[in-house]
């Protein structure tokens, strides 16, 4: 299998994803007890394009990634009420592990093929690093959902950009903001 430039492998999971309660308390946490860093944030924001089980949303999201090693991990923190994936899954059991990321090089393809094994789309989006992603929901048979994310030249150049970061990483400047 041919590797991404971060070192995963195309196809393959490339991120954990975790909704957390607090994103400044969660990336401290996170980075004095995993390792994980330095983190780069984007948020407040809403999602521009969010489909939530078919209907737009509106909520309010503040999403931090970070690297250990190859593997990215993901923070996310919702500053609303507002009905959507990562509100389903507090109120069904508290804050933790919410999906897995995958690439995906079809996206629409790879959506109908989780679609013929009888999972749907429980929200839609585009990133603010600008590709499509699409959460399917696979918590009938897995403990989270899967995140399929388009891959493209701009995905791949920002988690290579984000894992070189990582790469050597004194722990000095770990919170960095998108502008």
């Amino acid at each position: 299998m041919a590797l991404l430039n971060f070192g995963q492998p195309a196809g393959g999971i490339i991120q954990v994803a975790y909704v957390v309660e607090s994103i400044e308390r969660s990336m401290d946490d996170f980075t004095q007890r995993l390792g994980i860093g330095p983190w780069f944030v984007s948020g407040p924001f809403t999602p521009p394009e969010g489909i939530y089980r078919g209907q737009p949303t509106h909520i309010s999201l503040t999403l931090a990634v970070g690297f250990a090693g190859h593997m990215s991990f993901e923070l996310i923190e919702q500053h609303d009420d507002g009905p959507s994936v990562y509100r389903e899954m507090i109120e069904q059991r508290g804050y933790g592990f919410h999906h897995w990321g995958k690439p995906a090089s079809n996206l629409d393809a790879e959506v109908e093929k989780y679609r013929e094994l009888g999972y749907q789309p429980a929200f839609s989006d585009r990133s603010p690093r600008g590709y499509r992603v699409v959460y399917i929901d696979t918590t009938r048979d897995l403990p989270g959902m899967i995140e399929l994310m388009e891959s493209t030249p701009a995905l791949e150049a920002r988690y290579t950009e984000m894992y070189l970061a990582s790469v050597g990483w004194d722990g000095t400047d770990p919170v960095r903001r998108a502008k």
